[in-house]
């Protein structure tokens, strides 16, 4: 073992011995001044595989052969594409198959689910989510309180870090449930936080919403292919998640959503109805009166968009290859590792640039994204690290999220970055 590990020698050995350094090679990775760039926003899109021109190529050649039979006499019928999906996506999110469809768009799943769950009565009308929640999120809870009558700044609590702290206490969320009790008709947090990077306790959050009477919803967007999820063992109610993060399956691609064993089969259960949530055996005898399936698939509206989701099973795919288990194994070590490198650079720079990262230290209370407070540097030294070749991202005030995806990043990656933020704090 090389002692120091803020060396290429010691990145290139991790990488020599990473079992899964082969995937790389399956990306496409952007360029920068005629080279690799170092890619850390896979948080925000991840990369293509280069598979998905074959994917896409097989359904414009349906298309192209069959024009509408394709959905009948296509090598995968576009009629039930979604279907191919289905399996491949529960095992990723911890569900059953009949928990989950992908369909539609992230935004628009969570507006679709919590028409279904977000059913406020009486006293109980209060909607929990976190402080500094995604934007989107924050409107379609606004939007929703609003469409059932009540003032988003009464009717949303939010829940956040107590004073000079960055994270939230996992208490302090349960203790705010505890505290809203019969008045809390749902809670509704991100898995991971998008600006922190912390992985919230859903199992216990899920309880503790239930033990007040309130529904519990996610929005998974920078967990799932991130962080181990198990929603059908932890008995939440409904999650939503898009695809192209972590899940590298293009820009504004498609997006799934899960609704628990328990609720599916309800069709008392309140929803907005389109026909391809309607009873397979008689969906295209075109007759009056929705009769939903029996599964999440009634959460449908429109039959599948095929040339999103044939990018989304080419990354399937992949996913279904590798495994969670060793993804997360590797995604472990790659943000230990990015968190010494930014730690000795900080400490031994500091006197230019002190680097606090805000993210939970606990692996197990994070996902691959490490995101970075730069005191005492702004946005020039940020713009300095993309013109060496570092594609990340910048949220205002100074915070820099890094993001090293297992599938395509590697411990060289981390190194040459470190070496590009030495030198740019340095100019």
């Amino acid at each position: 073992m090389i002692a120091n590990k803020n060396s290429l020698e010691f990145a290139r050995e991790k990488d020599q011995k990473d079992p899964l350094k082969a995937y790389r090679d399956r990306f496409f990775m952007p360029q920068v001044n005629g080279e690799d760039a170092i890619y850390f926003t896979g948080n925000s899109l991840g990369l293509q595989p280069k598979s998905v021109k074959d994917y896409l190529q097989e359904e414009l050649d349906a298309w192209k052969e069959y024009g509408v039979e394709g959905h009948f006499e296509a090598k995968k019928p576009w009629f039930a594409y979604h279907e191919f999906l289905t399996e491949k996506i529960a095992k990723i999110v911890g569900a059953k198959t009949e928990e989950v469809v992908v369909t539609h768009s992230l935004t628009t799943n969570l507006h679709l689910l919590m028409v279904s769950f977000y059913r406020p009565t009486g006293n109980r009308y209060k909607i929990l989510c976190e402080k500094k929640a995604f934007p989107s999120d924050q409107y379609a809870l606004e939007s929703q309180a609003r469409y059932h009558g009540y003032d988003p700044t009464d009717a949303i609590v939010e829940v956040g870090p107590r004073e000079g702290e960055h994270l939230i206490r996992h208490e302090d969320i349960l203790a705010k449930i505890a505290e809203l009790g019969d008045s809390l008709c749902m809670v509704m947090i991100g898995g991971v936080n998008y600006y922190s990077g912390q992985l919230f306790d859903m199992a216990e959050i899920t309880k503790a919403g239930h033990a007040v009477g309130a529904t519990v919803g996610f929005d998974l967007a920078h967990a799932t292919g991130n962080v181990k999820l198990h929603l059908n063992e932890w008995g939440v109610d409904f999650a939503a998640w898009c695809s192209y993060k972590y899940l590298n399956s293009s820009p504004g691609g498609v997006s799934g959503l899960f609704v628990h064993e328990k609720h599916v089969t309800n069709k008392e259960l309140p929803r907005f109805a389109g026909w391809w949530g309607h009873d397979k055996e008689s969906r295209f005898l075109m007759e009056p009166g929705f009769n939903p399936i029996p599964t999440a698939e009634s959460w449908q509206l429109s039959n599948a968009p095929v040339l999103g989701m044939a990018a989304h099973l080419a990354s399937l795919d992949i996913f279904d290859e590798v495994g969670m288990d060793q993804l997360i194994e590797k995604r472990i070590e790659l943000t230990n590792y990015l968190e010494e490198i930014i730690n000795d650079i900080s400490e031994r720079k500091g006197h230019l640039c002190q680097f606090e990262i805000i993210t939970p230290a606990n692996p197990e209370n994070r996902g691959a994204q490490l995101s970075i407070l730069a005191h005492g540097k702004g946005k020039s030294m940020f713009d300095s690290l993309t013109q060496k070749g570092v594609i990340a991202d910048w949220r205002e005030p100074n915070v820099i999220r890094i993001a090293p995806v297992p599938l395509y990043n590697s411990f060289e990656d981390i190194y040459r970055f470190g070496q590009c933020l030495e030198q740019a704090i340095e100019e």
